[in-house]
């Protein structure tokens, strides 16, 4: 497939690189967007069924408290929001909420608690033997637990834990105003932890927290050259949270979450492009066109943590009408 108009980028797209420079990126991320979404979706067909939806469910597990200064989160402990904090929940509560995730379809199973960073403590150790547990299930299981040092992240890979989120957010030079308690080289630390550990980094970032497309461009340009790509890409649209900084932006336009999705197919082509925050303020025809794009997987359940998420009902209605089936747990990206 020929790429239109350009003299620097490969006359073929779907090969996997880590060579992009940010002038390549941004040349696919300002293409015309019926063009833009034609190509994507090509590149999503040498790779994937289309017509195959990854269903993930995530659970905070602990909610609430973090010293964090995160802009748009609204479990800082510095923020008035009107999240409730909670301690972490028992192993049991944890497990019942994963059999009715599968129950529902659900093929991943993500466990975020609201700390800084993992302590050795039980704590830990509880987060530990919920992984075994659910991965005996069969299950694929995710956490976003914070940072991780490299002790931490083979302890969870020994105890089976399939994949590690740890999202950038944003762009390297954006970062500091968003999150001031902890440095954008702390997270790549993080993600390089998890990928000697040989668990699947999933990492991707937000859009609408007042970011310019040079930002996002940037966030796609880093995460396009890992050493690895990541194997799952979230991208979220900001859902806006009374009592943080960032309560008042507005709406991110489907528009922008389609560029960035095809955008990141067409640059990360194995990845799983997971349509995830903000998608309960979208139509069925706009995530439809987010699945056109490349995006090939959803957070099913009524909250994503501590924000709304369509209900499973609408979701089951939603595959219906697009003749989507669900992706099996474990499935090898061809």
């Amino acid at each position: 497939m020929n790429i239109p108009n350009t003299t620097t980028l490969p006359c073929q797209v779907g090969i996997i690189r880590h060579d992009w420079t940010v002038e390549q990126v941004g040349q696919i991320y300002h293409m015309p967007l019926l063009e833009l979404v034609y190509m994507a979706a090509t590149v999503h067909r040498l790779y994937h069924d289309p017509q195959e939806i990854q269903i993930c469910t995530l659970l905070s597990v602990k909610t609430g408290g973090c010293p964090e200064d995160c802009a748009y989160c609204s479990q800082a402990a510095r923020y008035h929001t009107p999240v409730q904090a909670h301690k972490l929940l028992d192993i049991d509560t944890v497990l019942a909420y994963a059999q009715q995730a599968k129950a529902n379809g659900s093929t991943r199973f993500c466990m975020g608690a609201a700390w800084r960073q993992v302590r050795n403590n039980r704590d830990f150790d509880k987060i530990i033997e919920m992984v075994k547990a659910i991965t005996a299930m069969g299950m694929e299981v995710c956490c976003t637990l914070g940072m991780l040092t490299a002790q931490q992240a083979e302890r969870l890979s020994q105890a089976g834990l399939y994949a590690y989120n740890h999202n950038l957010d944003t762009s390297q030079s954006y970062y500091d105003h968003i999150v001031t308690t902890h440095t954008y080289q702390d997270r790549l630390q993080t993600i390089e932890n998890v990928r000697k550990a040989k668990i699947s980094v999933c990492s991707g970032g937000i859009i609408g927290m007042g970011e310019s497309h040079e930002d996002r461009i940037s966030l796609l340009h880093t995460l396009a050259t890992l050493p690895e790509h990541p194997e799952s890409v979230p991208v979220n649209a900001l859902v806006p949270i009374e009592g943080t900084p960032l309560a008042n932006q507005p709406r991110v336009s489907v528009w922008d979450m389609v560029r960035m999705i095809a955008t990141a197919r067409i640059l990360m082509p194995r990845a799983m492009v997971r349509l995830s925050a903000g998608r309960i303020n979208m139509t069925e025809p706009e995530q439809a066109l987010c699945f056109m794009a490349g995006a090939n997987s959803i957070f099913a359940g009524d909250k994503l943590l501590t924000t709304p998420n369509p209900e499973i009902d609408a979701d089951k209605a939603l595959f219906q009408h697009l003749n989507l089936k669900p992706r099996p747990a474990f499935k090898q990206t061809r």
